[in-house]
């Protein structure tokens, strides 16, 4: 444990704490989770949840243009998946920031195995 609370995860070789590298990694989906997954080289749990924020925003995305096509209840759906996605972000955010390695079914295991944990 550190001093502020957090769990000890390392260090990273962007210079932040981990639990903020990881934290950043999620704030613009995609294209953050792609900036840290890139530059991180030391850190598992950075690198993890970076990977993790990349298949997400995919996922939401192909499932969003999916939705989109269906007849009647696509616009509804797409609405619902938008509103869920953004109530699992925040979770994510919340979970990274407080040093947790909170995986999401699939995806998590997915972003797991892709850094080695």
């Amino acid at each position: 444990m550190m001093a502020d609370g957090t769990p000890d995860l390392g260090k990273t070789s962007s210079g932040l704490q981990p639990n903020v590298g990881a934290l950043f990694a999620y704030v613009l989906g995609l294209v953050t989770g792609l900036i840290f997954f890139l530059i991180e080289k030391e850190n598992k749990f950075v690198r993890f949840h970076a990977f993790q924020s990349i298949c997400f925003s995919i996922a939401l995305f192909v499932l969003g243009a999916v939705l989109a096509f269906l007849p009647g209840l696509g616009p509804l759906l797409v609405m619902l998946l938008n509103l869920g996605g953004l109530v699992v972000w925040i979770i994510l955010m919340i979970q990274a920031f407080q040093g947790q390695w909170f995986k999401l079914p699939v995806i998590g295991d997915i972003a797991a195995k892709q850094v080695g944990v």
